[in-house]
């Protein structure tokens, strides 16, 4: 099945830039077998669920065959289906009533390593003589028989482990079970895009490129400087995790990349309407790293860094900051936004916690991502307003979160299942009596079905607030200026061609007024804010937000 077979989806290179992307997390989206676990049949069931809400594409996180034990992240074959999921037939089912619906499918490419039980790592720690025992990350110990250098994983403790049958270790980022690959090496590189032209033949429309910036590691394996105390930021690790105490200039980010992601692009290009979007992991250099890799059209066509994923509340300075660096570090660049994914604390409980009324901020945060410069990503259930889930010790399944357990509780409390029909067994996820995660009470009072029709809900917002985006071009491709605001507003203007919009934003718990920037500006209307504008001032309720268009 060809990525061009059905006529609604008409190829259309620049598809991706200002596109809402909405990622979908297959254990939690939708069981249609019964087990308590979602699978590929469950999400094309509920597609129609996206197309009413008006996404562009949808981002799925990894269903190919895996042990499991980071969940789909730690690959034992890049090529198939694990059966868990379905099967390749299911994923074409999928695929195509996508395309039907007019949405486009990325799935999720993890090529900075694979499970320790890919036949490829197999052979590779059979023997130091054998065809792939270069395919990974092998050294020897040091003389008193230690880790070769001082490198620590994103999961706790070091990034090497002791394989007795090489008598070496080997590098992990993440768990002992993830070994990661040498793309020093040429074959490795040939066979990762060998993986990638199995689903753009199978009808692709794109990638979510896992780590992007582990793919390398530095040759002489030397070790990381220590990072100063103050420099130190938990956005890519959680603050209990020594993995921040080091500037990792060594174990990734390595210049070698950029040559790989050149041969991944020019893959990409064989085809009519491809884009990729690269999840770069880094807390010190993130947005320089996105501009080196979304330059030059050779490259990335987006990526996304955490600035907007961090623990600390969105202010407005943080907003204007984060952009404004963006600007600068890659003018030429595209970046793709989110708020919440499937790694941390959903937004509405991270920045929220001492909110009142939680509806309006999450309005008002929902319209404040989706007028951004860039594109979007959505994670599921964040269209409900579904706030962080607290999960029981005995009931975890992230291993990181039994890690480190409880100054940090890992990420199963933004994995638990969608929530479909308060009436329904499981909330309409599943018939199982259990599920893989418990479903909270309080997901369940915010179910589909419960706002549906409801104007004042927070799911027929993000439908109203998407219908009201696409009608205006600015919003998704346009450059973006600031303006002088007080200290709890944001005020921007999105301009692309003749067409100029002016976004006004009250970040604060109280009432604010606000001067309009000269011009002249005729509101906007259908996004379902309430504002009201007197002697050439708005005047914006808690949570609020203001739309005009420039005559």
């Amino acid at each position: 099945m060809s990525a061009d077979a059905n006529p609604v989806m008409t190829p259309d290179k620049d598809w991706w830039r200002g596109a809402v992307i909405y990622q979908i997390y297959p254990r939690s989206y939708q069981d249609s077998n019964g087990d308590g676990i979602g699978d590929l049949k469950g999400i094309t069931a509920r597609l129609s669920h996206i197309a009413d809400l008006g996404a562009d594409a949808i981002w799925i996180s990894p269903f190919f065959t895996s042990p499991m034990k980071d969940f789909g992240y730690d690959v034992s074959n890049y090529v198939d289906v694990d059966p868990m999921f379905g099967s390749l037939t299911d994923f074409d089912g999928l695929i195509a009533e996508a395309h039907r619906l007019g949405i486009r499918v990325m799935i999720d490419l993890v090529m900075s390593h694979s499970s320790d039980q890919h036949p490829w790592f197999v052979e590779s720690r059979s023997s130091r003589v054998n065809p792939k025992a270069d395919w990974y990350v092998w050294s020897d110990p040091k003389p008193d028989g230690s880790p070769p250098n001082n490198w620590l994983s994103i999961f706790g403790g070091s990034a090497w482990q002791w394989d007795p049958t090489r008598m070496q270790y080997y590098l992990h980022n993440f768990l002992t079970s993830q070994p990661d690959m040498n793309l020093h090496n040429p074959e490795v590189q040939d066979a990762l895009l060998a993986a990638t032209r199995f689903w753009l033949d199978r009808g692709v429309d794109g990638f979510r490129l896992d780590t992007i910036n582990f793919y390398f590691h530095d040759k002489e394996l030397r070790d990381n400087p220590a990072l100063a105390p103050e420099r130190r930021n938990a956005s890519t690790a959680p603050a209990v995790n020594p993995y921040n105490f080091q500037e990792h200039i060594y174990d990734k980010n390595r210049p070698e990349n950029i040559a790989f992601l050149k041969r991944f692009r020019a893959l990409l290009d064989e085809y009519p309407a491809i884009a990729a979007v690269g999840e770069v992991g880094d807390s010190q250099r993130g947005l320089e790293i996105v501009g080196e890799y979304t330059s030059g059209n050779d490259k990335m066509q987006m990526c996304y860094a955490f600035e907007f994923l961090a623990p600390e509340p969105l202010t407005p300075e943080i907003v204007r900051n984060t952009q404004n660096a963006f600007a600068a570090a890659a003018p030429e660049g595209w970046a793709c936004w989110a708020f919440s994914n499937h790694d941390v604390v959903r937004h509405v409980s991270r920045w929220g916690a001492n909110v009142l009324d939680r509806e309006a901020y999450a309005k008002m945060l929902s319209a404040l991502l989706l007028t951004q410069r860039g594109s979007v990503c959505i994670y599921q259930g964040e269209e409900l307003g579904l706030t962080e889930a607290d999960i029981a010790f005995e009931d975890l399944q992230d291993p990181y979160g039994i890690q480190f357990w409880p100054e940090f509780k890992g990420r199963d409390g933004c994995r638990t299942p969608m929530v479909w029909d308060d009436h329904a067994m499981q909330a309409g996820f599943s018939t199982a009596q259990k599920t893989w995660l418990p479903i909270p009470v309080e997901h369940v009072l915010r179910s589909v079905n419960t706002q549906v029709g409801k104007p004042e809900s927070v799911l027929e917002h993000y439908r109203r607030f998407l219908a009201f985006r696409r009608q205006y071009p600015a919003f998704a491709k346009g450059d973006i200026t600031f303006h002088d605001a007080g200290e709890d507003q944001l005020v921007y203007t999105r301009a692309f061609g003749n067409e100029k919009l002016l976004c006004i934003f009250n970040m604060g718990a109280d009432q604010a007024s606000l001067a309009m920037p000269a011009g002249n500006w005729v509101e906007l209307e259908g996004h379902g804010f309430v504002s009201n504008v007197n002697d050439n001032k708005v005047e914006l309720p808690a949570w609020g937000a203001y739309f005009a268009r420039h005559a």
